[in-house]
């Protein structure tokens, strides 16, 4: 995700934020700015403590950590085909790659390394960051959109498998082999996220009204929520709980909204149904309840 930073008070000078992201288990913050990087522990809710800074690399616009490892992946404006992996406690640089096009994205497990292109993915081997696939050909991705399972068990990759619907490619990233294909939405994709285990991916299309949560590996859906009706809106996040009993969509309509992931049986589908936010009830087999938080 990116952001703008506000300018700087009077007096101080401030880097503008380019970037920002939170590690696998979201333990910790990074943020890249246009001085270099910083990375930071979320150990307390009250203050962040810094726990790394760097500004050998100016322009920052990717910087992930692996956990909370000192392992940390860095891309800079300055050179943006080329992806930068640093042992930061040592102040050592473990390697460097360059690729044909500009890198729009990063993912990255205790498994595998994922660079997304606007074309292609490598997939990495994050032992020994030796480039193991390379998938080529995929549907133009100009904002790099994927997604990597956080379980190096499951390391599962998702991404978008057509440039006018919202197909899924999933890809096993350990076996290095396509698993199936899933037709999630009828509109191109926006957003895509794996639960902690790898069992459930979620996925929403450009128009935000509707968010589909499928199984793992079999890709057959299990829930369907509901968000609007009417307005469409640009989901720019979707991420599980750690239970995988919650989702969360965020979007540029300045709400939240938080999806419980709730089985019903037969008897408490007749009493209870989805709810949809014009008022209409619509029966399935589990129930929805959402929760704005407005800002």
């Amino acid at each position: 995700m990116e952001a703008e930073a506000a300018d700087a008070p009077p007096g101080r000078v401030e880097a503008a934020l380019s970037c920002f992201s939170f590690n696998q288990d979201c333990t910790s913050l990074a943020i890249g700015t246009k001085a270099g990087y910083k990375l930071f522990s979320l150990s307390s809710v009250e203050q962040l403590d810094q726990v790394h800074g760097s500004n050998e690399i100016p322009d920052v616009y990717i910087v992930e950590r692996l956990f909370s490892s000192s392992l940390v992946v860095v891309v800079s404006h300055t050179k943006p085909r080329q992806m930068n992996v640093y042992h930061f406690k040592k102040g050592t640089e473990i390697c460097n790659y360059s690729y044909s096009s500009n890198i729009l994205s990063i993912r990255l497990n205790r498994q595998r390394l994922l660079v997304c292109l606007e074309e292609s993915i490598y997939i990495h081997n994050i032992k020994d960051m030796k480039l193991l696939k390379t998938v080529l050909d995929i549907p133009s991705n100009p904002t790099g959109l994927c997604a990597l399972s956080i379980n190096h068990s499951n390391s599962y990759l998702a991404y978008p498998g057509s440039q006018s619907t919202g197909e899924i490619v999933l890809y096993d990233g350990n076996s290095l082999k396509t698993v199936c294909t899933i037709a999630a939405h009828e509109g191109t994709l926006a957003a895509i996220t794996f639960n902690s285990s790898g069992s459930k991916l979620a996925s929403a299309s450009e128009k935000g009204t509707v968010i589909r949560v499928f199984s793992v590996p079999e890709g057959q859906k299990l829930y369907e929520f509901r968000r609007g009706m009417k307005r469409y809106v640009t989901i720019s996040s979707l991420v599980f709980s750690m239970d995988s009993q919650f989702l969360c969509a965020s979007s540029n309509t300045e709400t939240v909204h938080i999806f419980k992931m709730e089985h019903l049986t037969d008897r408490q589908v007749r009493g209870q149904a989805e709810f949809l936010p014009d008022g209409r009830s619509s029966p399935r087999l589990f129930c929805v309840r959402s929760l704005e938080l407005h800002f």
